[in-house]
């Protein structure tokens, strides 16, 4: 007993996958060095650098395990490439979970991906006499189904497996209450709900942020994907005065009046997100802004650029969408961009550090989410980072989206792109003064957004289940 009381407590956060991209296991690990005062083992895939605040954190230690790649057996046997990535994967957790790191009280495992991490992590649980919680952000039998479908072999294997190690585990979070149902009534495990919510970081931007951000961004922002478009044509000289989006006089940093309205999106470039939506939507806006204004199809776009490089507004802005993210579709999509014949609206991907990506949300006027939800019960975290920049979204309609974007309060949902341009129109016209519903859902999305952060949100739901799990 007197060796375990002088023992300080530890937990093992495991995620088998990049945790530079996992924010709600960055914000766990916080939680449980900050808030419940353990030491915290993170095991994880390498790939982008978590938040500053973890890497800084000295009771936060991450283990980072190598990604397995067997991109030339899958092309002789998908199946077989699964079993030997699975395998491999398996040993790797054992060997990290058993002899890389202390003997931990709790693990938390982050579900998808269910295969192999929820049976490596139950048997290294029971091995070394430690409790096993799993953190279900959705189902990974879901997502393998977008690719296989659902009444395919490995799918059903697949879906056998998640049910039969998740109900083994000793506790559970779920990210919303239609999947708490789901779990309760047809899986047999009872999970407390802990819904996503920004951490302290995520905030409005100041000017002066905006400005710098846009300054370290400025070669991205002014570089076209393709051909010159309405926001490359803008900044032709370096100047540390002055951006797309900002100016700097006298000390004195004012957002421009004919700037482009900054709109977000953020995607990991997966079939769950139809990107083709957004890029329909857009073209869909540049005409239509086009036809309102009475502009000719013969029109010549350079003229137009030179117009309102010199100041000249219009009633409708320019559409700057900054796209963040990485995944496997990201070139196809940036392919289809360079199609796009566009006045009005132009596109930049690009992938953020940790710390730049809070301050892009905080200082953009609109955040679009195209996530739709393999199974329709998980939410989009990327939108409760938005909303703690108070930044108001248009998302794709599912079925329990209404959870958190609550329409007219804090943004509005849409279900085809033709909805999606009738929205960027409604809420741009007159930007950026005179757009009334615009800064209507501002101001909810900021008030959402600050009514709780993650730290309440996980000290009143995930702390107690945390220490009863551990004292079972």
């Amino acid at each position: 007993m007197a060796e375990e009381a002088g023992r300080r407590r530890r937990a093992a956060v495991v995620v088998l996958g990049d945790i530079g991209r996992s924010p709600r296991m960055q914000y766990h690990s916080l939680s449980l060095a900050n808030q419940a005062g353990m030491e915290v083992d993170i095991v994880a895939n390498g790939g982008s650098d978590p938040h500053l605040s973890l890497r800084e954190n000295p009771s936060i230690h991450i283990h980072e395990m190598k990604s397995v790649q067997l991109s030339g057996i899958s092309k002789i046997s998908g199946a077989l490439a699964l079993l030997l990535k699975a395998a491999i994967q398996f040993i790797m957790l054992i060997w990290f979970l058993c002899f890389k790191i202390p003997r931990p009280d709790v693990f938390i495992v982050q579900n998808p991906p269910s295969v192999p991490t929820l049976a490596a992590v139950k048997l290294v649980s029971w091995l070394r006499g430690a409790k096993f919680i799993v953190d279900w952000h959705n189902f990974g039998y879901t997502l393998l189904g977008l690719s296989h479908g659902r009444s395919h072999v490995i799918v059903k294997v697949y879906f056998w497996f998640e049910k039969h190690f998740g109900r083994m585990a000793d506790g559970a979070f779920c990210v919303t209450k239609a999947m708490q149902h789901e779990l309760a009534q047809n899986w047999g495990i009872k999970a407390t709900v802990l819904y996503d919510h920004s951490p302290e970081f995520f905030r409005p931007a100041s000017l002066t942020e905006k400005h710098e951000l846009f300054c370290r961004l400025g070669g991205s922002i002014c570089g076209a994907i393709g051909s010159a478009d309405c926001i490359s044509v803008e900044k032709e000289v370096e100047d540390k005065n002055t951006t797309v989006l900002t100016g700097k006089i006298d000390g004195g940093v004012s957002l421009k009046p004919n700037r482009p309205a900054l709109v977000v999106s953020s995607t990991s470039w997966t079939p769950d997100e139809d990107f083709s939506i957004l890029l329909e939507a857009a073209l869909m806006y540049d005409r239509r802004v086009a036809a309102t204004l009475g502009e000719e199809d013969s029109m010549d776009e350079g003229q137009l650029w030179i117009d309102i490089k010199n100041g000249k507004q219009f009633d409708y802005p320019r559409l700057l969408f900054v796209i963040t993210g990485k995944g496997p579709d990201r070139k196809k999509y940036e392919e289809q961009i360079k199609r796009l014949k566009l006045r009005r609206v132009a596109f930049r991907t690009m992938w953020l550090a940790s710390e730049d990506y809070p301050l892009l949300l905080g200082s953009a006027d609109l955040g679009v989410s195209l996530h739709t939800s393999s199974s329709g019960l998980d939410l989009p975290m990327k939108v409760v980072d938005m909303f703690g920049c108070g930044l108001p979204v248009c998302a794709a309609s599912f079925s329990c989206i209404e959870e958190l974007v609550k329409v007219n309060r804090n943004g509005l949902l849409f279900s085809t792109s033709s909805e999606l341009a009738d929205e960027l129109m409604m809420l741009f016209k007159g930007f950026p003064e005179e757009c009334v519903t615009l800064k209507s859902l501002k101001d909810g999305a900021l008030s959402t957004g600050s009514s709780s952060k993650w730290s309440a949100e996980w000290g009143t739901n995930a702390l107690p289940l945390v220490n009863q799990v551990r004292a079972q």
